[in-house]
């Protein structure tokens, strides 16, 4: 067997879909399943059922999936203690960025390690900032770029680059464009369009309304910024956005504040350690290219290391 093999059993494993497995490690499904199916050969066993639309781990598959992963971390320990030694840092370094993200700095960041660094492969994975919280706590991600209700997610580290409050924005002819405050009891005679769950921006939205105790009705939901207002540009509900989201949008949708939400919404870079040189020399870049990014402030989660 060989470290490519046990790198695309642990992605299906995680992904627990053999397409989300070959977009994860960049080559074809069929790849993948070739690899895999090779794998299995060698060990004599079947790793996976493939019998339902989600793979699952055999009985043999979970006894496999931690040494397997102990074995690419400790691949990993080998490049980076030589790296170490010699002052080069190589290897790959994968940077989640959730859905619809436009933060230029975070590229030039990402343009800066490129240049410095070019021994290391730069993986990109855009998706829901819940799955990507999940990618860092298991590995399969080393840096996201996440939206966050709080600013320390639990046992990671994190560094908040935007934190600002939530606004209601519809267009001018809504009766709410007539009112000079916008709580949430009163978007609660009228549809709603907002983030999916799992962003940042629908947690800090959930979370407020049921402290209230309020049920509202959202009836459509979009990942981008452009695509919720342009809906509510047209009538379809009430958009619910951040504050710097719905400012490229004042020439056509009215935006009031949420009065009686206090918790911000949150735009932040979260790790586990910065053990790995990739991820230390990353943040180094990250943290100098966000440097003047208003509301920058660096937050540990207790346990973090």
């Amino acid at each position: 067997m060989d470290l490519r093999q046990l790198e695309y059993f642990v992605a299906a494993a995680e992904e627990r879909n053999f397409t989300r497995a070959a977009e994860r490690v960049h080559i074809s499904q069929s790849g993948v399943s070739a690899r895999i199916g090779r794998l299995e050969r060698e060990l004599g066993a079947e790793l996976f059922d493939r019998s339902a639309r989600t793979v699952t781990l055999t009985v043999a598959g979970k006894a496999a999936l931690e040494h397997a992963r102990a074995a690419l971390a400790a691949a990993g320990a080998v490049g980076r203690a030589v790296g170490e030694v010699t002052g080069l840092i190589r290897g790959r370094l994968t940077v989640g960025m959730v859905v619809g993200c436009t933060l230029t700095p975070l590229f030039d960041a990402l343009a800066a390690f490129h240049e410095a660094h070019p021994g290391v492969e730069i993986a990109l994975l855009e998706d829901r900032s819940d799955r990507l919280l999940d990618g860092v706590r298991t590995g399969a991600v080393d840096l996201a770029l996440i939206g966050t209700a709080t600013a320390a997610p639990d046992g990671l580290e994190s560094l908040t680059l935007i934190s600002e409050r939530l606004v209601a924005a519809v267009p001018a002819g809504h009766p709410l464009a007539r009112r000079r405050q916008v709580a949430l009891r009163d978007l609660m005679t009228h549809p709603i369009v907002c983030m999916p769950p799992g962003t940042g921006l629908r947690a800090v939205f959930d979370e407020a309304c049921a402290e209230q105790g309020l049920r509202p009705t959202i009836a459509l939901e979009a990942g981008a910024a452009q695509a919720i207002a342009d809906l509510a540009v047209r009538g379809l509900g009430v958009a619910v956005l951040s504050a710097s989201m719905a400012e490229t949008y004042r020439d056509r949708l009215t935006v009031r504040p949420l009065v009686d939400v206090g918790t911000p919404a949150l735009l932040a870079l979260v790790w586990k350690g910065a053990h790995n040189p990739a991820v230390h020399a990353m943040l180094v870049h990250a943290r100098r290219e966000f440097r003047d990014f208003p509301g920058v402030r660096p937050q540990a989660a207790s346990g973090g290391s």
